[in-house]
Order: structure tokens, then C-alpha cells, then sequence
């Protein structure tokens, strides 16, 4: 057994038992069934609409920020946007800590962000939660997935369908999986 994220009762996830507080799913619920009815299949050109609805439920979003239709966020007060950032259409943002998208820093169609896996070594299998941090001007391109702590340096790029699992350096594109740098970026 052990002590859930959230500090409530303790629970057996890998019987079937929660790993947040009742009040952390119920506000979950709630999001999710808004999300659903009034935001995610909104048309490409709503943003401040999307922007609205996820800063109601507790995102900080700068007002250039830009949340295309199909996006899925798991838990807006962990998701900070900055200047200009993107997340493109049918992104997962699983957000169980914090996701920061840094000043320009574009998030691609279907990629993920991973912010939650589990301790394979604990008889438990215990959930962690680890924040995600992809700095200004860093792009993660269609259906790449970035890993839970991981840290995508300013400017670096993510190729299509790539796997990181450790932090990625400032103007260096990576790509495959695991992710690996081809070369740096040549900045514009």
C-alpha cells in the first residue's frame, strides 16, 4: 500500500484502487464532460474559446496561446502555456504534474505528453508523477512522445514519432526511439 498523489486515503492501484482522492476525480469528471460538450470539438479558429474553458478549470495560458480542437488535457491546474505556444489538434497532454510550454514552442497533431508512470520494481506499482518542461522555441512534431521529468531544451526539435526519455539539449534535433541528436539546429 501506499500514500496517493494527492495525500487522501491509502489505496492498492495495482488491485484496482485509486491513486488520486475522491475530489481529484470528481473535478476531473467535471472537466472532462465540459472539455467534451463545449471545447474539444470546437472549430480550429476558437481559440480564445479553448483558452477560456481551460483557464476556468485552472491552466495559466498566456492569450496567444493557441489550443487547437482534439486536444486532451487530464488535469488543466498543471498546464502552463507561455507566448504563442501551441498544442496542435488531437494532442494528449497527460498532465498528472506539471506540463510548461515555453514562449513559441509548438506541440505537434497527435503528439504526447506523459507526465505519469509507474515504479515496476515496487510490489505495489505505485504511480509517479513527474513535470514535463519544453522550453521557447522548441517544437515536438507529429505523434512524438515526451516522457515523465523530461526536460526539451530552448529550440530543440523533436522528430515525428520520436520516443524521449531524457532531457533533450537547447538547438539539437533528435529523432527515433529512443530519441537520439542528428544535429543542431541552425537558428534563423
Amino acid at each position: 500500500m501506499y500514500r496517493d498523489l494527492t495525500g487522501g486515503n491509502r489505496t492498492h492501484p495495482k488491485e484496482g484502487g485509486p491513486s488520486f482522492a475522491l475530489g481529484h476525480r470528481l473535478f476531473r469528471a467535471a472537466w472532462n464532460v465540459t472539455w467534451a460538450v463545449f471545447g474539444r470539438w470546437t472549430p480550429a479558429p476558437l481559440h480564445g474559446w479553448r483558452r477560456t474553458l481551460l483557464k476556468l478549470f485552472g491552466a495559466s495560458l498566456e492569450k496567444t496561446s493557441r489550443v487547437y480542437p482534439g486536444v486532451r488535457v487530464w488535469f488543466p491546474p498543471n498546464l502552463s502555456m507561455g507566448h504563442h505556444a501551441t498544442l496542435g489538434p488531437d494532442v494528449i497532454c497527460y498532465c498528472m504534474d506539471r506540463v510548461l510550454i515555453g514562449d513559441h514552442a509548438v506541440v505537434s497533431q497527435r503528439a504526447h505528453l506523459c507526465g505519469g508512470t509507474h515504479d515496476p520494481d515496487h510490489p505495489d506499482f505505485p504511480l509517479i508523477a513527474k513535470p514535463i518542461v519544453i522550453g521557447s522555441h522548441a517544437w515536438i512534431a507529429a505523434e512524438a512522445f515526451v516522457g515523465p521529468g523530461v526536460a526539451v531544451g530552448e529550440g530543440a526539435v523533436l522528430g515525428a514519432r520520436a520516443v524521449a526519455v531524457r532531457n533533450l539539449e537547447s538547438n539539437v534535433i533528435y529523432a527515433g526511439n529512443p530519441a537520439r541528436p542528428i544535429r543542431e539546429r541552425k537558428r534563423v
